[in-house]
């Protein structure tokens, strides 16, 4: 079986793949149109987030058997077509689980001790203690929603506090010793912190508006390290003026794109990003919560063992 690999990955993937039987070719440079005119040639597609896979490319792909995401999810894919070609979809959430789980809460007691904030008087030679003093996570009440891999993982960390977690999942029974599965309505009443780890589907995404955060009975933290299309950024920094969000973390933006970094030319911020940039309460991060030097071997090593499970029994 010949496979196109589109994105550099950790080494272990080629190698790995090699190993096993697989015929592997690389273009890591060539544009979308000239990957449609070759990609009839190949079984197997591996990608991060090069480019969209849309109908038109997967018409051209006659002899496509499966798509490897190095990722956790396959939004950048056309999955009901792929699958209507019968072509499997392979992606790898159990690889950075443990990398957001940790990147999560990373931000949670960041944003608990104003650690950002501090970090930049201190470095001006500004000494504010009193105005640094922070609150405690044990005794709070933690909502996740979307109890996934990446949910479960944050849950997983949590442990170690004295907390309540609760978590809502559109699937039934995915509740675990770590966590009570429970209503939107209940986790709303409850909960002193949101953490978000839902995939974007039509569901989820601009779900975290001003009716969501209204719907809280107490003023709440919020940490987003799933999707940015999740939360309507305007809305967010209402509630935050508001007080109703006391604070948040987002390793992930609405106007995450390809050229995101044009967003910090003054004639492209828009206002609610702007806001984001300057409020203390406030904390970002490029969208590297699954990003570690671990994680990149994992996805690695997920994606190759789920392509030989699916396409040889040959052992490495």
């Amino acid at each position: 079986m010949k496979i196109l690999h589109l994105d550099t990955n950790h080494p272990t993937l080629l190698k790995q793949l090699n190993a096993a039987g697989f015929e592997n070719h690389e273009d890591y440079t060539s544009s979308k149109s000239e990957i449609e005119k070759k990609i009839h040639n190949y079984d197997g597609i591996i990608i991060r987030s090069r480019f969209s896979i849309d109908k038109y490319f997967l018409q051209q792909a006659s002899k496509l058997k499966f798509i490897g995401r190095v990722g956790a999810g396959l939004e950048n894919i056309d999955c009901v077509f792929a699958k209507s070609k019968k072509i499997k979809l392979i992606a790898a959430p159990e690889g950075n689980r443990n990398a957001v789980g940790e990147h999560a809460l990373g931000m949670l007691l960041s944003l608990f001790n104003k650690l950002n904030k501090a970090d930049k008087e201190v470095k001006k030679g500004v000494w504010l203690r009193e105005d640094n003093r922070g609150v405690e996570l044990d005794g709070k009440t933690i909502g996740i929603i979307g109890y996934g891999n990446t949910g479960k993982s944050f849950a997983k960390k949590l442990r170690g506090f004295d907390v309540t977690v609760l978590c809502y999942d559109i699937k039934p029974s995915v509740g675990d010793e770590n966590c009570k599965q429970v209503s939107l309505g209940e986790l709303q009443k409850k909960a002193d912190v949101v953490s978000i780890h839902v995939p974007q589907t039509a569901l989820t995404e601009k779900m975290i508006n001003t009716s969501f955060i209204r719907s809280f009975t107490n003023n709440f933290w919020l940490i987003n390290t799933a999707r940015g299309k999740s939360v309507v950024t305007e809305d967010l920094v209402l509630g935050l003026k508001s007080g109703k969000i006391l604070g948040a973390g987002l390793d992930v933006l609405e106007y995450e794109k390809s050229s995101f970094e044009n967003l910090f030319s003054e004639n492209l911020m828009p206002d609610a990003f702007k806001h984001l940039v300057v409020a203390e309460n406030v904390l970002l991060s490029p969208h590297v919560g699954g990003w570690t030097q671990e994680s990149k071997e994992k996805l690695a090593q997920t994606i190759v063992s789920k392509i030989r499970k699916n396409f040889t029994s040959r052992k490495i």
